[in-house]
């Protein structure tokens, strides 16, 4: 029996993501999707064959949804997450957990209470085929123990809306989640200096940053955060450890030659970079869902932990001074839960 899911949020990743559970992923149907917007809710919904209920609340105390997925404006989202926990259906929430870590912490003790995992954020990256050739390397130990991490975040534009801020909230959040996943270590302190920008960006946007991070055993990580380099979306990490180093690999693109030059296709956004992390992600969770297991992927204190360390980015930034990140003790509860 297909896994009856409702949407919360119909903007362009939630229909990217009907879209996935609909035509690539096997085991579900988009049964009830809601949004803000109800036009665009019923629009997306006709696609489908599903459903438009008048809200989140009455969508997720439906008895044709089975599961929630959460893909609407990041203030909302620890309302729904809290709603679903309550009715005890598995949620699905695309970052952030919620924006404040106060709410974040919210839905893992209602998760705790619960007694059962029901909660999996959106961090993709794990899904992905190369992070995950990297972490079988690094916790193999053929490099030994890690030291050093540099990576690098760059897109070629990003639109006047962006802020400085969504640097690190929205930017590279995504690198504090992953980090913390391969190196099984937490983010203990941040900074940020602010190189000489780019002219290449809108008037109110510092670009590029460089985020540089320590974690509780002591491996520092440097993050280049470069929204308009202009030539391509182009995600780098190199782990150096005592005994060797290991490279996340590029995306695979043929060589061309022509000209006197040889050359190779550079990705232009993360949706083709990131595609097959986005399947293997949903059709994991939904495998998961329909042999009633909790789900394996990023958890609930994941989401904490990615939103208290993002919001000290902001801080350090601002203030241009190391800020602490103030984490909690993660409970045995998520001991050995979210190990995808």
């Amino acid at each position: 029996m297909a896994v009856r899911v409702g949407v919360i949020g119909a903007g362009w990743i939630g229909q990217d993501h009907i879209r996935r559970l609909t035509e690539t992923v096997t085991g579900a149907q988009v049964t009830a999707v809601t949004d803000i917007d109800a036009a665009r809710a019923g629009e997306a919904a006709a696609r489908v064959g599903a459903r438009v209920p008048a809200d989140g609340g009455e969508l997720i105390a439906a008895d044709d949804v089975d599961a929630v997925l959460v893909t609407s404006w990041g203030p909302t989202h620890a309302e729904h997450v809290l709603n679903a926990i309550a009715a005890g259906k598995p949620v699905f929430c695309e970052k952030p957990l919620a924006t404040t870590a106060e709410d974040c912490l919210k839905i893992v003790e209602a998760e705790m209470a619960h007694g059962r995992r029901l909660v999996q954020v959106g961090f993709m990256r794990r899904y992905d085929t190369g992070y995950r050739q990297l972490k079988q390397v690094i916790d193999s130990g053929r490099i030994g123990e890690p030291l050093i991490v540099h990576c690098a975040h760059r897109n070629p534009t990003v639109p006047q809306s962006y802020t400085s801020d969504m640097a690190a909230l929205d930017t590279a959040v995504h690198e504090i989640d992953v980090l913390r996943w391969l190196l099984d270590d937490e983010i203990i302190s941040t900074q940020v200096i602010t190189p000489r920008a780019t002219s290449k960006r809108f008037e109110h946007l510092k670009d590029p940053q460089i985020m540089l991070f320590e974690t509780a055993k002591g491996v520092r990580i440097d993050l280049e955060v470069f929204v308009n380099c202009q030539y391509g979306y182009d995600i780098q990490c190199e782990t150096v450890g005592e005994e060797g180093l290991v490279r996340l690999p590029d995306p695979a693109a043929v060589g061309v030659r022509t000209a006197a030059r040889h050359s190779t296709e550079v990705l232009t956004d993360w949706v083709g970079r990131f595609r097959d992390a986005f399947d293997t992600e949903f059709r994991e969770w939904i495998t998961a869902l329909t042999a009633g297991d909790e789900p394996t992927g990023p958890s609930a204190w994941d989401g904490y932990a990615a939103t208290v360390v993002s919001n000290a980015t902001v801080a350090a930034r601002q203030s241009g001074r190391v800020i602490g990140t103030d984490m909690k003790p993660r409970p045995g509860f998520y001991a050995t839960r979210g190990l995808v």
